[in-house]
């Protein structure tokens, strides 16, 4: 084949540092855009973005010229650093270590953008450490509870 091709969609999730509900509803927004901004930079064309109070989850298609953890990396740093930015409240603001990340295919993409488009109504129910248990078993993820948070 002459060309490199690709479609690979990813569901990325992190949260704010122990989960601090430090996003708030003025800042929500403008944090979805500037994520979706730097995804856009990185040639990782952003599907939906969404999120509440202490985490986001992003819905994108995955660039075939970088890694998962660069995008992850840069996503992260670039929008920790904007966030230190917008008030005084947030000069000591930094993202969980970790992250989730998931394969999406096609065919579930339109469930997925649902699934993101919906935070503030599951989270009335269920709460981000459920939220992100129930994507580790849904995705067949392994993991040690005592390194799943901080």
């Amino acid at each position: 084949m002459a060309q490199s091709l690709s479609h690979i969609l990813l569901h990325l999730v992190f949260s704010t540092h122990h989960r601090e509900p430090l996003l708030h509803e003025d800042l929500l927004v403008p944090t979805h855009a500037y994520l979706a901004g730097i995804l856009r930079e990185l040639d990782c064309p952003p599907i939906r973005i969404g999120g509440i109070e202490d985490h986001v989850h992003l819905l994108f298609e995955m660039s075939r010229n970088r890694s998962v953890a660069d995008v992850v990396q840069t996503v992260k740093t670039g929008s920790s650093r904007w966030l230190k930015s917008q008030a005084d409240h947030l000069r000591d603001f930094h993202w969980q270590s970790g992250y989730g990340v998931f394969s999406v295919s096609e065919s579930q993409s339109s469930s997925v953008k649902n699934y993101v488009e919906e935070q503030r109504k599951r989270h009335r129910k269920l709460g981000f450490q459920d939220e992100l248990r129930s994507l580790l078993k849904k995705h067949k993820i392994d993991y040690d509870e005592k390194y799943l948070w901080d």
